[in-house]
């Protein structure tokens, strides 16, 4: 009998047949008042991002009035002020090492992070989340020594302050962490049996819960012998029997393994939030619609009811953040082609599927007041030889997010043409929808006929405040989204900065794959006072902007790696210092 643990994704190579399971489940379904916090993750790797004042609209408007964050992002933490709703903000795993072993870095922290937004009117931040997944087995160790000292750092940071009794640290940790057969003998893993009782005991007297994110989608996609039926809530044939316990759903044996885990440290007791759960739509055989509403209604009605589990009956989770919010196209594809497509909400703000939250009797609202650039698409030519565009698409998804494509996808069906025209268009609009943009020597065409095929849906980007203009020679203007490093001086154009990072760290130096000179990413440079220019539009329309070093936008995919290694190369040549240089805010 397989009992839920999360496991390594990757490709399942089985169909699943959800649709008769998943109608019973979904009629079956009611909700009942809500004890449990139902909150959402709002990440923000996106290349159509939405306002955040749209977005703390939202929140509001579906009455969600917890939310976590994966940083600390100052437009974010400002759209939040004065809204009522309860914050976890986050410090990426890379800030770990330096917060670990500074106090100064700490407070300073703490000062422009937490205390700059406190106050009358101001954000309601209950939770700062210490890395994220740190000790991910896939780390091999690398964040492990860091925790302890930077909560340590951290909560003598949040006691000047004066903060500490309102403002909790939490360790966001995967479900890998424990391991087990069956629930009742769940145990940390062997290596992290010390670090993991020192946290908890940290939690334990400073008043903070265990934080875990729990995935039955990755036990199900990981796993082609993974019961179905046991991923979701509607009843299983294939239960878990552990004593005189009996689990007929992975989310609860998952749950109850840590509850153990917690029992065998001593405290068995201690508060557990979900920090993310949920279920994708798209990009994978098992990742629909359909079945993403059945796992997420199912999941809220079997909290609120609160039945609890086995082991721990008529206590549900304290909190539960779904995962996610919103579609994030920019997201990396390396755990699955799903990955940027966990959202509840489409990249604009507009429901997938009817979801009662459970903080009433409504359903999900969309958001109001989304700017939408022009209704046009760039499609295949007609008329046009299309033998040579492979190294196009190449460019395109790289660049833009093509992975609905995939097979088990929504858009995997539309043919050879089709799967041609939604690269391009996708390009097209992530590129604000430039001109140039839609040229592939001359293979695209852009067409005011919306060419979606059945659920196969052609976006349209997001008129958006959060891009950047960028001139180009003889004029033009590109947009391209705003990603800034911060340097000293104005002298930084994109070529000049690469070639001199390229000649300084090879691109194998990151621990990044190779790639073509026309699609390899580069970091766009500022000053304080102005952008930096580049003189080859060509190269503009077809490089990937980069996060801001420090934020974990680049840093959750790696990215930032790269963009901080062009940033020091360019540094090192011009003799510059760079801002921040060792500890980016």
């Amino acid at each position: 009998m397989i009992l839920d643990l999360v496991v390594q994704a990757k490709m399942a190579k089985t169909h699943f047949k959800f649709a008769a399971f998943l109608a019973m489940v979904l009629l079956s379904s009611s909700v009942l008042m809500v004890e449990s916090g139902i909150g959402v993750n709002w990440g923000t790797l996106s290349l159509h991002k939405l306002a955040p004042s749209v977005v703390v609209d939202l929140l509001k408007q579906n009455k969600i009035e917890k939310v976590k964050l994966f940083d600390a992002d100052p437009d974010s933490l400002n759209a939040l002020r004065g809204s009522g709703i309860q914050v976890m903000v986050g410090i990426p795993n890379e800030m770990l090492p330096v917060l670990s072993s500074s106090t100064d870095a700490c407070d300073l922290w703490v000062s422009r992070n937490v205390s700059a937004y406190l106050g009358k009117g101001g954000v309601d931040i209950r939770y700062v989340a210490v890395g994220n997944e740190p000790f991910l087995s896939s780390y091999s160790g690398q964040f492990q020594s860091y925790v302890m000292p930077a909560m340590l750092n951290l909560q003598q940071s949040l006691a000047k302050a004066n903060v500490v009794n309102f403002v909790k640290l939490v360790v966001p940790c995967n479900a890998d962490a424990y391991e087990s057969s069956l629930p009742s003998q769940g145990a940390f893993r062997p290596e992290l049996t010390q670090i993991m009782t020192q946290i908890v005991s940290f939690l334990n007297t400073n008043g903070s819960p265990f934080v875990v994110n729990i995935y039955p989608f990755l036990s199900l996609y990981g796993n082609s012998d993974f019961p179905q039926d046991y991923a979701f809530f509607g009843g299983t044939n294939h239960a878990v029997t552990d004593g005189a316990s009996v689990y007929y759903n992975a989310f609860d044996g998952n749950f109850d393994t840590l509850v153990a885990a917690l029992s065998k440290l001593g405290y068995g007791q201690m508060p557990i939030v979900i920090g993310e759960v949920g279920w994708p739509t798209d990009g994978a055989i098992s990742a629909n619609l359909t079945a993403a509403r059945a796992f997420n209604q199912g999941l809220i009605n079997h909290v609120v009811r609160n039945q609890g589990t086995p082991l721990r009956p008529g206590v549900p989770p304290m909190d539960i953040y779904l995962f996610s919010l919103l579609d994030e196209g920019a997201k990396s594809i390396l755990p699955g082609t799903f990955e940027r497509h966990w959202g509840i909400f489409s990249f604009d703000g507009q429901a997938k599927y009817p979801l009662n939250l459970g903080l009433g009797n409504e359903l999900l609202k969309n958001a109001r007041d989304v700017q939408y650039l022009p209704s046009r698409w760039c499609v295949a030519s007609s008329s046009r030889d299309l033998s040579g565009v492979a190294d196009h698409m190449k460019i395109a998804c790289s660049n833009a997010d093509c992975t609905t494509l995939n097979y088990g996808g929504s858009c995997n069906g539309i043919g050879v043409k089709g799967n041609i025209s939604y690269a391009f268009n996708s390009y097209y609009q992530a590129q604000k929808q430039h001109s140039k943009s839609c040229d592939f020597d001359g293979l695209g065409v852009v067409t005011f006929l919306d060419p979606s095929v059945g659920d196969c849906r052609f976006l349209v980007g997001i008129d958006s405040t959060s891009s950047s203009n960028v001139e180009a020679s003889g004029g033009q203007t590109l947009q391209l989204p705003t990603t800034i490093v911060t340097i000293g001086v104005s002298d930084a154009s994109l070529q000049t900065a690469t070639s001199i990072a390229t000649a300084h760290f090879p691109t194998t130096d990151l621990g990044l794959p190779n790639e073509p000179a026309a699609s390899t990413p580069s970091c766009r440079f500022q000053n304080k006072l102005s952008t930096a220019h580049t003189t080859e539009p060509s190269v503009l329309s077809t490089t990937k902007a980069y996060p801001f070093i420090g934020s974990s936008e680049g840093l959750r995919q790696g990215e930032g790696r790269r963009c901080k290694k062009i940033a020091r190369g360019f540094a090192t040549a011009k003799n510059i210092e760079l801002e921040h240089q060792t500890l980016h805010f």
